[in-house]
Formats: C-alpha cells, sequence, structure tokens
C-alpha cells in the first residue's frame, strides 16, 4: 500500500495478520481512507484506521468477511521517507466502529486499537516473585511475549527484597504489575517498534540521551519547518517531597533529604523551582533505599514546568518526528529555543497528506546550548 506519492515520495505501508503481519491486499489497501497514529510517553501509543466498506455478493461488506480486521488482529504501521521505512506502531485491533449509509460508496468501517502492550492487559493474576528486584521480575513477566517481538530493556533497581522480610505479590495483569513497578522507581514503561515485527520494552528512566532530531525552526524565513507553535509554563507543575523513615534497628526517625527528579541531563538552564510540598506518607515503613525511590519517584512523576505544542510541516521537515526523544527548538527566543522531550505525536495520514502535531516539554526556561541540530 502507498501513499502520498506527490508530496517528497513519502510512502505510508500498512502489514495484518493474526500473530506475524504481512502486506494487505490489493483490495484492503484500495478500501483504506485514513491513518491515524498516537505515540504519547504518557498515555500509551495507539491507532486508528478508516476503510470505505462496499458489499458483495454475499450482502456483506468486503473488510468485514474473510477475518480481514477481526478484532486482535496485530497491524503494523509504517511510513518510508526515502528508501528506508520507519515503523509508526506495531499494535492490535481493540475495536470495531461501522457507520453504513445509504449513499454507495460512503459507508465507512473504524478499526481502533493499541500498541502490543495490551496483549500484556488481558489476564489478572495472584503471584508471588520471591528475593527477585523489580526489574528481574519485569523481565521475567516481558519474556512471556516473545511472539510479539518484544525485546526487554530493563535498567537495573537497588532494592533487592529478602524473603523473611518481604515477598513481592502481583495482584494485577503484567502489565499493570510492570507500570506500578516503574512508577515506584521514578522509571517509564513504554514498548516502541524498532523494525518490522521487532518491538523495544523499555522500562527505566526516562530516556533523555538519543541523539536529538532535527529541530523545530520557527520565523526563520525558508528554513522555517513548524506551521504554529506556542508554550505554556506552568509555575504549579513541579513538586518538591517531605517525609522520613524509621531506621528499623535504633528506631530513629530519619527524615528523608530533598531529591531530584531522575530526568539526566537537564534540558533547561533555569528550572522552575518547586514551590508546592508533597508529604510522602508511606515512607515511614520502608527501608532507606524505599523511601528514597518513593521521594524521587513523586518529584520525577510530576509534570515538567514548560510544554510547547504544535504541528509540523511534512514537506519542509522531510523527517517522521518521533516521541520519547529529544528535538531541538530555535526561532522562538532564548527563554523558549534549546532541546526538549517530545511528549506524544500524532500522525495523519491520508492520499496525498501527512501531518504531524506534537507536544514537548522541559523543567524549565532558557537554552543550555548555543545552537540545536538543524
Amino acid at each position: 500500500m502507498a501513499f502520498l506519492d506527490s508530496i517528497l515520495g513519502i510512502r505510508a505501508m500498512i502489514l495484518m495478520g493474526p500473530t506475524v503481519p504481512l502486506p494487505v491486499s490489493a483490495e484492503v489497501s484500495d478500501a483504506l481512507e485514513s491513518v491515524e497514529v498516537t505515540s504519547d510517553s504518557s498515555r500509551g501509543d495507539g491507532f486508528q484506521i478508516t476503510f470505505k466498506l462496499e458489499k458483495g455478493s454475499t450482502l456483506e461488506y468486503n473488510m468485514l468477511s474473510g477475518g480481514r480486521v477481526e478484532p486482535f488482529t496485530r497491524v503494523v504501521l509504517a511510513v518510508a521517507i526515502g528508501a528506508i521505512p520507519e515503523v509508526l506502531i506495531d499494535g492490535i485491533i481493540t475495536n470495531h466502529q461501522l457507520a453504513p449509509s445509504n449513499n454507495p460508496g460512503e459507508s465507512k468501517l473504524t478499526v481502533t486499537g493499541s500498541d502490543v502492550s495490551v496483549m500484556l492487559d488481558l489476564e489478572e493474576k495472584n503471584e508471588q516473585h520471591p528475593n527477585q528486584p523489580d526489574w528481574v521480575i519485569v523481565n521475567k513477566l516481558l519474556a512471556n511475549y516473545a511472539q510479539y517481538g518484544l525485546v526487554p530493556q530493563a535498567t537495573p533497581t537497588s532494592d533487592v527484597p529478602i524473603e523473611f522480610l518481604r515477598i513481592p505479590q502481583q495482584n494485577d495483569t503484567d502489565l499493570g504489575f510492570i507500570r506500578s513497578a516503574a512508577e515506584r522507581n521514578g522509571y517509564v514503561f513504554y514498548i516502541e517498534p524498532v523494525t518490522i515485527g521487532v518491538n523495544t520494552a523499555y522500562w527505566g528512566p526516562e530516556n533523555r540521551l538519543s541523539l536529538p532530531q532535527s529541530a523545530l525552526t520557527m520565523d526563520m524565513g525558508a528554513a522555517t519547518n513548524v506551521k504554529q507553535l506556542s508554550f505554556a509554563n506552568d509555575a504549579l507543575a513541579p513538586v518538591a517531597t517531605e517525609g522520613s523513615f524509621l531506621e528499623p534497628i535504633t528506631k530513629t526517625t530519619i527524615p528523608i533529604p530533598p531529591l531530584p527528579p531522575l530526568k539526566i541531563p537537564p534540558l533547561s538552564a533555569s528550572p522552575t523551582a518547586a514551590r508546592r510540598t508533597v508529604l510522602l506518607r508511606n515512607s515511614a515503613n520502608q527501608n532507606p533505599i524505599q523511601a528514597a525511590a518513593t521521594a524521587v519517584s513523586t518529584s520525577t512523576s510530576a509534570p515538567d514546568a514548560v510544554t510547547g505544542s504544535g504541528e509540523v510541516d511534512i514537506a519542509r521537515y522531510g523527517k517522521v518526528l518521533r516521541a520519547r526523544k529529544l528535538v531541538g527548538v530555535r526561532g522562538v527566543g532564548l527563554s523558549y529555543d534549546g532541546f526538549y522531550y517530545v511528549r506524544s505525536v500524532t500522525h495523519r495520514i491520508q492520499p496525498g497528506s501527512y501531518t504531524q502535531s506534537f507536544t514537548i516539554s522541559r523543567e524549565g526556561t532558557g537554552t543550555l546550548t548555543p545552537a540545536v541540530i538543524s
């Protein structure tokens, strides 16, 4: 399937299958009307595909016969700017929306789905994981989903539970446990496609060490590649923490020192100071490592103070903007120029059109670098 040949030679591709996604038939390709893919660092990734419907000789719509787009079909959506395709999402269909029409050719089928992490969220379990730190448990759980091309990438944690003191309990789905474990360590979890059929399952600190993407440019003549861009600075977003834990031998109450968010490296010259304080109400019964992790997790999970949103002119940008990576901004003044973390990107694709809207964020104003990658 190919769209967008009129714009910089961009091609869109779709693959489908029960477990192994394969190129779709010409009939499915011809019925395709539009594609929307959202990559979101907070809410996860999802997609929506709209097909035009025609009835066959059996009076059934062709797209609904033969199991072409049945729920729980695996879908890979990719775009190629040039020769090499970039996978936007490897996902699973979870929902159908049928909109029949009295007018021929105007009936629509919209299928919606999520990335393959939805397969980790189908069965609740009651399990114990004795003597295993969180990152080991996460790797063990992810190994059960190798058929979806998952390559675990879990960052080690320092807290190692000892069986006679504490046994980690799982009373949730695998996805629920993995996300809860990420939250209490100040980590994030997401599944991101590497290539067709292969996905990285990342569990660790927010990754700000990636090679920055080409800059989003405003008000710089021919170099301008952003249709619109706006910023907001919320001084109430950051939080500080206050709490203590009980030293088990002497029964002494020890305060937890202020700990910075687990967002390294910093992206702004003037981070917004935390004006709000959150009490760590459960830290008293934790050991020092757990209490420190709770403090770091609380400050890390608070939103960034500075956020930006806008839309890329794909004809000028000429690349696929990816979420969960860094991107430079230039042309908006010294306070808001510099590098940002890409929180989300929504790709909207239809014949002859491809737009990318985005949100970006960082912890404050002012740039740390004199220039960004163009």
